[in-house]
């Protein structure tokens, strides 16, 4: 492969400024379609981002010759449809997070890369911001010393179209599309840069419920797990509370100091140490939150890298989230 020509399906919200742009300003990679099913806003897109080509049916997409890897950033439920078509089409395939709504069709979308060589690519960018590549230079480098416990914690208040029922739902709470609730729209960030950071979770439990009845899905969520090297974990996300009490704080324990950061609100992180030092970094985001990971991408097809974030690694985080939330 001498270039990556993209197509998008489903060029919404997440693909305005987070991945869409990022795909021209890598050097050897292209966006040359994009597809949405209302036709009037996939020619929009196309318009408004200097797309050349637009479709409103997927399939043309995946079997535009033109085109030799797709990403796709539609709602969960056709991640593992959309996926299959476009490598069962010789197409390379980077899909949006979860992987897919269970650990079944993930497994099934590993098998159709594996058959068909079609390398397959999941959004966990934090892998690759530098923000998070801080954290990890910091634990690796055993600035607070042997990583021992870590707590996280997320807790959002409802939106307003979760209140009112004279508004549309978001899918994000639908758990047939989504896969669950806004634990697993958000969780698996966490879930899989943890797994990067630490190694891989060797068990995990939890109670999800739904505490408001606001919507279909679990609403809070409490997990324990335990790293495969021994550290152990606990986790809180409740997304009813209000807004006062509005939370985003991880906290690394270590046996000299500990590390605070955010996922979703802020490129803070807050070192302390046990000898009574402290350290801040503020570390931003690019402009294109997704263009570091998809350049390694972009890397690994034209063969002069590997992407760190695969069909596998993103198997792994649903599986985890599937025995917090005993599916």
């Amino acid at each position: 492969m001498d270039q990556v020509n993209w197509g998008i399906i489903g060029c919404g919200n997440v693909t305005e400024k987070k991945s869409g742009p990022a795909f021209n300003k890598i050097e050897g990679s292209k966006l040359v379609a994009v597809m949405r099913r209302d036709k009037a806003k996939a020619e929009d897109y196309a318009r408004r981002h200097a797309v050349p080509k637009f479709y409103s049916d997927a399939g043309l997409l995946i079997n535009d010759p033109e085109i030799n890897a797709v990403y796709i950033a539609t709602p969960p439920d056709t991640h593992a449809k959309y996926a299959i078509e476009a490598m069962k089409a010789g197409k390379a395939v980077y899909v949006e997070k979860p992987m897919a709504l269970n650990v079944a069709e993930c497994e099934e979308m590993i098998g159709v890369s594996e058959e068909t060589g079609q390398p397959l690519f999941v959004a966990y960018y934090r892998r690759r911001l530098p923000a998070y590549l801080k954290i990890k230079e910091l634990i690796d480098n055993s600035v607070i010393g042997d990583v021992k416990y870590l707590q996280v914690q997320l807790h959002h208040p409802l939106k307003p179209e979760e209140i009112n029922h004279a508004l549309t739902l978001g899918w994000r709470v639908i758990p047939e599309i989504s896969g669950g609730g806004h634990f697993h729209d958000l969780a698996p960030h966490q879930i899989d840069y943890l797994e990067y950071l630490l190694g891989p979770i060797r068990e995990a439990k939890g109670i999800a419920v739904n505490q408001s009845g606001y919507y279909p899905a679990d609403d809070m969520v409490t997990a324990t797990f335990l790293f495969e090297s021994g550290i152990a974990g606990t986790g809180s996300w409740c997304f009813t509370v209000p807004e006062n009490l509005k939370t985003d704080k991880t906290v690394i324990i270590g046996s000299k100091g500990k590390i605070t950061f955010s996922f979703f609100e802020n490129t803070d992180i807050y070192v302390e140490k046990t000898d009574g030092s402290t350290e801040h970094f503020n570390i931003p985001h690019p402009e294109n939150i997704q263009q570091p990971l998809i350049q390694t991408i972009v890397d690994q097809l034209l063969g002069k890298g590997i992407c760190p974030s695969t069909g596998e690694t993103g198997m792994r985080t649903t599986m985890i989230m599937d025995w917090i939330t005993a599916k």
